[in-house]
Formats: structure tokens, sequence, C-alpha cells
């Protein structure tokens, strides 16, 4: 919940300003319609009971309905048998790069399924597993020397990865296979870009390679799973994770990090991070969910308020399957395990945040959003604001189980603003005192 108590005037010092920027003059090298995109990451096989593009497609209504654009489908290969993990395998286990999983329908109908979406006005990308394939997938037998091997020849899994081997790339014949293959679902199914799993283990090279060939006829979208290795981001990637944000926001739920060092962070890729890439926030993913927790677990009652800080942190968010729907299990990874679409009361409060990132400039993807800079306050809350030329946004977020009260002391930010979310009118002035209530924020424009 998000109660507070407005009192009258209000006040704000605003530090480490940064120069504003005549947006319409920046530019990047993803494609227009990602500048002001929500991606949704789609697990096909759990979110219908039927687990197939047909039944996807029947869905995308709905997702229209919620606001999001990018739909990033997990891998749409067919998965490995041998070494095989529980029942169905791990979807990362790729057994053949240019089949369809028979499990989520026929290739004509995964084509209807991407015209459909791009009709409806989404963009489609999938998901690409380039480090490793599974044990059996054709590769292995044809093209031996495409993997990688210890001093007695034998192939080798990274990690504890047992159900897949490690592909080399020293190996010029496998770096053309692989973009062949990319290519194939680019020219065959007019996909609009690609999410590569653990790309950070593929040589950066390689993936510069990929990105000029894949783009020949249009512009793709390319997501890193990475952030340890920014240099991904200067030509091959529009986007990476914010895995390190997502931990911090989690230490600072649990009450083992101080607040404000989620916005020192954000100063941090602010100046470290290519200007025209964009992070990734979030509150979940597969990963997440599987393997480490539900929202719920990881920040309980305090869900809405790191939601808040997602959508108006610099970067792009994400939401995962189910998680508009508060998906409250840890969905199993190698076996049938459909969401429950039940709960509609989280639906309108991720559609308005939708609503806020499309229309309002500021909260734009870099390099078009608004320049992030922190706001000082005498409480534990966050405060913050994204400013372009024309417009200022101003963010409060309480990540806190207590109330807080903030004073401010400054006439930068006095005037009329509108919270994006309840769409409630306020005027703020000098000497005017905030109050949230646990979990409490406020997204507010300035008028």
């Amino acid at each position: 919940m998000r109660y507070f108590i407005w009192l009258a005037g209000f006040s704000a010092l605003v530090f480490g300003c940064k120069t504003k920027t005549d947006t319409a003059a920046v530019q990047s090298r993803y494609p227009d319609w990602a500048r002001n995109a929500v991606i949704y990451e789609v697990n096909v096989r759990q979110h219908t009971m039927e687990g197939t593009f047909v039944a996807l497609e029947k869905d995308l209504p709905r997702l229209k309905e919620l606001g999001v654009d990018i739909l990033w489908l997990m891998p749409v290969n067919p998965v490995g048998e041998k070494n095989r993990k529980g029942k169905l395998g791990s979807y990362y286990s790729v057994k053949n790069y240019k089949e369809v999983n028979p499990e989520f329908g026929t290739p004509a109908e995964f084509r209807t399924f991407i015209q459909s979406a791009q009709k409806q006005g989404f963009h489609v990308i999938i998901d690409w597993v380039a480090n490793h394939s599974a044990w059996d997938n054709p590769w292995v037998t044809e093209h031996p020397e495409w993997y990688k091997t210890d001093s007695t020849g034998k192939m080798l899994s990274p990690f504890d990865w047992t159900d897949v081997v490690a592909l080399n790339y020293e190996n010029k014949e496998l770096r053309a296979g692989m973009i062949d293959a990319m290519k194939y679902w680019v020219d065959s199914f007019n996909v609009d870009g690609f999410r590569c799993d653990v790309a950070g283990m593929v040589p950066q090279d390689f993936w510069e390679e990929a990105r000029t060939a894949l783009e020949k006829d249009k512009k793709m979208f390319m997501l890193a799973e990475n952030e340890d290795v920014p240099g991904l981001c200067t030509k091959a990637f529009d986007m990476n994770y914010g895995w390190g944000m997502h931990h911090l926001m989690h230490k600072v739920a649990k009450g083992e990090m101080p607040a404000d060092t989620i916005l020192k962070a954000q100063v941090k890729i602010d100046t470290t991070f290519p200007k025209d890439a964009i992070k990734m926030n979030f509150i979940t993913n597969h990963d997440e969910n599987s393997w480490n927790g539900t929202i719920n677990e990881k920040f309980g009652d305090g869900w809405q308020a790191y939601a808040a800080l997602i959508y108006t942190l610099p970067g792009m968010p994400l939401l995962y399957s189910g998680q508009e729907a508060g998906l409250n299990k840890r969905l199993k990874f190698f076996e049938k395990d459909t969401i429950d679409w039940s709960d509609k009361t989280h639906f309108g409060f991720y559609q308005s945040l939708n609503k806020a990132v499309h229309e309002n400039e500021a909260l734009w993807s870099p390099p078009y959003g608004g320049k992030f800079s922190i706001v000082k306050n005498n409480a534990k809350a966050l405060s913050f604001t994204r400013t372009t030329n024309d417009q200022t946004i101003l963010v409060i977020v309480n990540p806190d189980a207590g109330s807080a009260a903030l004073g401010f002391e400054d006439k930068a930010l006095e005037g009329s603003y509108v919270d994006l979310i309840t769409a409630k009118e306020f005027k703020l002035g000098k000497g005017s005192q905030v109050n949230l209530d646990a979990y409490g924020f406020l997204i507010l424009k300035k008028k």
C-alpha cells in the first residue's frame, strides 16, 4: 500500500545536478520503438495451461491492455534429451538452433504468433543460447571441433550445467554457423532482436560481428545477460542486466544496507556505463523467481515501493510472466508448473506504471530519458528527480517498514505537481513536510 499525508507546502534541495540535455538531439543505436518501452519476459511453458504459442497468442490483448511493449520469449528451440534435467529439461539446453520446440507448437504457429504480436504493436525478441548447446545437438557429432575439450579430448560442460556442452569460439567456422542460425530467425520469422544468455562468456568481438550481420535489413534490439563486461554495450548490445541494483535493493529491503546506497549506486552507473546503453531494472525474472525467491520472499510488503524504483530509476523496467498477477510461487524450471492468474489486484498498479513510462519523456530509457539527480532530505527515504528540458519528475520512496517524515530546505522544486499513479494534484511550497507510511511512494510530475 502507498498511504501518505501531505502537509502544507514543500521545498527541496537538489545536489549533484546535471545539465539538462536536449533529448531531440540524442542518438542511440537501438530502434526508436525501444526508447519508452517496457519489456515483458514470457515463460512460454508456464504462461498458459497449454504452454503453446497458440494459447499465448490469445493472451496478447490482455498484455496490450497491461501496457508492455517488448515481448522477450525464453528459448523457443527444442530441448535436449541427453543428460536432461527433470522431465522437460532446461530451456537453455538447445537441441537444434534452427528448429521450434514442438512442446510449444509448430514453426507455422510460431510465425503466426509473431505476426499477430507485431500487428498489435508488440516487438518480439527471442532468447539465444550461444555459449553452449545440448549434448544431442547435431553439431556435437557433425562439428566436434566446435566444442571445448580438456587435454584428453573430452568435451566440457560449463560449471555444473551437466545437460549442456560448451562451445569454442576460437573456431571461426563455429562463429559463422552461429551467426547463420541467428539470421535464420530474423529472415524466417522476422524477430526484432535477441536476449543473449550468459553473454559475457562469449567473446565480445563475436557479438559485434553478429550484430553487424543481423542488421543488414533492419535494426535489432539486443539484450545481454551480463553486467560485469561493460564493453558489451559499446557496440554489440543495447541493454544489459541491472543485477547489482537488484541485489542491492534486496539487501536494503532486508535491512542489511542503508537505503541511500541505491541512489549512490545509480550515480556510479551514470558515470561508468555507456551513455547510450540501457540497464534493465527488475524485482524478479525467471532466474530470481525459480532459484532465489519470489517477490514476496525478497521484498515482502514493500514490493510496490521497489517496483516504483525500477520504473523511475534510469533504465528499462522488466516484468516477468505472472508478476502482474502477484506470482507468489517459485516456478519449477524443469517441469510443467502453470502460473496462477486468479489474482487481479496487481494488474492496475503495473498498468499505471507502464502508462507513466510511455507518456513521460523524463522516464524514458537512456539516452533519451531525463537526467538523474539526488534530492537531499532529512529522512531515510529516497528522493530524486528525472529532468529533461521540458519536464521534471520528482520521485519520493520510503523503502522501509516504518513511516517516514521528510523535511526539505530549499525552493528548487516549488510548484504544482500531479501524481502519475493517483492523478492527485499537489501544490508544493516552502516549509512543508511529507509523511509517508511504510513503503509509501510518490511519483510527481511538475506542471
